[in-house]
């Protein structure tokens, strides 16, 4: 069954993020004992893509949402080593794990016809507190990112060279920041729609994505 997979996908993370800190004391170092999973996880999600009919959910809230992930996990947390130990990577994994565990039991119990309503009341309120903090350690992330970037001028492309065409990492990544306030408020509404109609019964009629 797809979505219980990816609910078990994610409990091995989350156990596992637990287990780290309980034996360590420190969210230092939790980063690099999970990341080999948490890129497996990550990357697999573009399977969720093509999925979108079994699970229900709209094609560009999930493309937006699992290439977001994919980026910050290979080309942010992966590839800037400095940064892994931030607290906002710790942020962001959090989130993500909570937000997953929560979402893919709700589609399990739905699919087996069984879906207890602490279930359905979690998938659809814990958000409210999970998306802004995700966000919040994502932008954060990235922000830290960006000396180090400048500093090694990574992934950039200079002038000249045989493509004649130039590339600034650091300048995108600035982008990308500034891309989270239209994209951010479009994916929190269509949440809080699908809570309306969801647990108050309230029709939401909506343009096809």
């Amino acid at each position: 069954m797809y979505p219980f997979s990816f609910f078990c996908r994610w409990l091995v993370l989350g156990i596992a993020m637990v287990r780290f800190y309980i034996q360590k004391g420190t969210h230092r170092g939790l980063f690099r004992s999970v990341q080999k999973t948490l890129k497996f996880f990550q990357t697999f999600a573009l399977l969720e893509v093509v999925h979108c009919a079994v699970v229900r959910t709209s094609v560009l809230v999930t493309g937006v949402q699992v290439s977001s992930r994919i980026f910050m996990v290979w080309f942010i947390a992966h590839s800037i080593k400095q940064i892994q130990n931030e607290e906002s990577v710790i942020l962001f994994l959090v989130v993500w794990t909570v937000t997953e565990i929560t979402r893919y039991s709700f589609y399990t119990f739905n699919l087996l016809n069984h879906l207890p309503y602490f279930i359905k009341w979690a998938r659809y309120n814990f958000f409210i507190i999970l998306y802004p903090a995700g966000v919040a350690g994502e932008l954060l992330t990235i922000y830290a990112a960006l000396p180090y970037v400048k500093k090694t001028g990574m992934f950039s492309l200079r002038l000249p060279n045989k493509y004649n065409v130039s590339f600034d990492y650091y300048y995108f990544l600035i982008i990308v920041m500034f891309s989270y306030v239209p994209l951010f408020p479009q994916l929190y509404f269509h949440m809080l729609r699908q809570r309306r109609r969801v647990l108050h019964g309230e029709v939401i009629v909506e343009k096809d994505d």
